[in-house]
């Protein structure tokens, strides 16, 4: 099968129409075994939490479903090889991976290896990669393993990875591993819902306030001004609006299990403990913390970084963070997993001592929007900053091509502009005319960010008044050195858009479509740097299918690289892609229900030699 569909000079629609083609075929040379499986794997049965482990030369999964309870609730689950997460997939860097997809649902599925580097067309996006998993098929993604540390994969086929479709990768390192630890523990953070996601969609469509439970009292409200409050008024928002879906809605879970389940991680004391945090989540930003024990980061996205000491650090949708902790006494000590609008948690413990506990806290007061967060930044606010880079703005190629806006770097940073002010009857923050030319204005945008500043230095909503040590991207450095990195030859600007009202998600104001979207086109193996603007009062964390990307940190030649960039409300975020990876990429918001509303895009990197 790998033969017939590598060849670099077949079209988007050839490669898609190919691979259907097989889609469809695959399904008679289904083993026996995988037949039997599939025949016992309906409604009926119980899906495990936790997860086992596979390796090998060789690894099968197999898409099911049933029954799943988590927090007293019970519903529909979607599970791979009978549980929930899905097994750890346990590569080696330098092999080559033939992984095995079964699908026994009855309707189509697909599997994304989350931050992997592999050919496009296994990289499991219907309508941009390949066509989907067909019911009874199965899929086959072989490929040589060119990096190591901490992904995941999952489901990007409708809306089921909310019900369970999704489990972790780790990929060992050839060499020897630059991160000396004793013990590993992976800590996949999810939500379960027995509402189905179709009925979430639905009521977020019909009332994106549904789900939210934390509206602010009388007294909340005498913090703000008169002014303040005309201006929320105006939004139509509350300043408590911070998570579409939460709890109660949502039972939050380390590895398939709730805080009542009692997961027990085990150390001995004086061992270093790795834990691998993976968000696994539809929706949910996670603040971490063990109280009483730092942390100490190590990686992110995979990705190795100088190690920095942290009390708490909050992950967005998709990302993964390697940290170190290293428990001096025996006992037991509590890992919190609290939702950033601190509706709910998810808690193990870290234990030497089978059944001890440590306390769990109790949920922390509810974090609230400010000004800055509706893209009224001064620059005086914590992780604000008024343009920051790392390149010579002299060689930049400013010549129109491909898809957004292209300015000049100093022209793209952020300057303080009260032209679209009025202070007496408040911000003009629907003035759509300040948008650039290549964002479709309409029903689908209802705010602008007046003063967009780069906020990489915020730790994340709730925790910039915190007493303690809180990870934010600037302080984030790559663990090798590029001193040979070259300069981006362009930029290019893409504004996050959206009507929370009417909850319509998009990128410069058009909404996704597999059928007819020109997509985003990247010469192969230029050297781009894409600026993001947030023009919502959410937190969008973007992923880039297939390649790593460069934060644009203040870092210099230590840049850290991520695959998923969470561009705070109201603010802006770049970061510089060397465009090395051939082929048709998924480019979104991995809120999974602004992802489904629209706020995709397909990227396509043309091969070398092509024009």
């Amino acid at each position: 099968m790998t033969d017939s569909i590598t060849s670099p000079r077949l079209t988007r629609r050839q490669m898609i129409g190919s691979l259907a083609a097989l889609s469809a075929a695959s399904g008679l040379a289904m083993p026996a075994w995988a037949k039997g499986q599939m025949r016992g794997a309906k409604h009926h049965g119980a899906i495990r939490k936790g997860m086992d482990e596979l390796s090998g030369p060789e690894v099968h999964l197999h898409i099911g479903e049933g029954r799943f309870s988590a927090a007293g609730r019970s519903g529909h689950g979607i599970a791979l090889n009978g549980s929930i997460p899905g097994p750890l997939i346990r590569l080696k860097e330098g092999t080559q991976a033939q992984l095995m997809v079964h699908n026994m649902l009855r309707e189509d599925s697909s599997v994304h290896w989350h931050g992997l580097l592999l050919p496009f067309q296994f990289d499991g996006v219907p309508g941009i990669s390949f066509p989907g998993i067909a019911p009874g098929g199965h899929f086959t993604a072989k490929f040589d393993v060119r990096q190591s540390g901490t992904y995941w994969y999952h489901s990007h086929s409708g809306l089921q990875e909310q019900m369970g479709h999704y489990g972790p990768i780790i990929i060992d390192p050839s060499d020897t591993d630059p991160v000396a630890y004793d013990r590993e523990h992976v800590i996949l953070l999810s939500e379960f819902t027995p509402m189905h996601p179709h009925t979430i969609m639905k009521k977020l469509k019909t009332g994106e306030g549904y789900f939210s439970r934390q509206k602010t009292s009388a007294s909340d409200d005498y913090a703000f001004s008169g002014e303040q409050r005309r201006m929320w008024g105006r939004m139509r928002m509350m300043p408590t609006d911070i998570a579409d879906v939460s709890a109660p809605a949502y039972s939050y879970m380390i590895n398939g299990y709730a805080t009542g389940d009692g997961l027990e991680l085990p150390y001995q004391p004086g061992e270093r403990v790795r834990l691998r945090i993976i968000n696994g989540s539809a929706m949910t930003f996670f603040n971490i913390r063990l109280p009483g024990l730092p942390m100490q980061v190590v990686q992110a996205d995979g990705q190795d970084v100088e190690p920095v000491e942290v009390d708490e650090l909050q992950i967005g949708v998709a990302e993964t963070y390697d940290v170190i902790v290293s428990p001096r006494e025996a006992g037991a000590i509590a890992l919190i997993a609290e939702s950033m609008d601190r509706s709910g948690m998810a808690a193990a413990m870290l234990t030497s001592t089978p059944g001890a506990r440590a306390a769990i806290p109790p949920l922390r007061d509810p974090p609230l929007l400010t000004m800055t967060d509706m893209g009224h930044g001064t620059g005086m606010e914590h992780g604000a900053d008024t343009g920051h880079d790392d390149m010579d703005d002299g060689k930049m190629d400013h010549t129109a091509m491909g898809h957004g806006t292209q300015t000049t770097i100093e022209a793209a940073k952020p300057m303080m502009d009260h032209s679209g002010h009025d202070m007496a009857g408040g911000m003009n923050m629907r003035d759509t005319s300040r948008l650039p030319d290549t964002v479709k204005t309409g029903p689908g945008i209802d705010m602008v960010a007046m003063n967009p500043l780069d906020r990489t230095g915020y730790p994340g909503l709730g925790l910039d008044d915190v007493p303690h040590r809180v990870l934010n991207y600037r302080m984030l450095r790559s663990l090798e050195p590029d001193h040979h990195k070259r300069v981006p030859g362009r930029e290019m600007e893409l504004h996050l858009t959206g009507n929370m009202e009417r909850y319509m998600w998009s990128f410069d104001g058009k909404k996704f479509s597999a059928v007819g979207d020109d997509p985003i086109h990247f010469a192969h193996d230029e050297r781009v740097r894409v600026k993001l603007v947030n023009d919502t009062m959410m937190a969008h964390p973007i992923h880039l299918h297939g390649m790593f990307f460069e934060i644009v940190n203040g870092q210099g030649h230590h840049q850290p690289k991520k695959h998923t960039l969470i561009v705070q409300p109201g603010s802006s975020a770049s970061f510089d892609v060397t465009t090395d990876e051939p082929g048709d990429w998924a480019f979104h918001c991995h809120l999974l229900y602004h992802m489904h509303a629209g706020m995709m895009q397909a990227v396509s990197v043309a091969f070398a030699g092509d024009a």
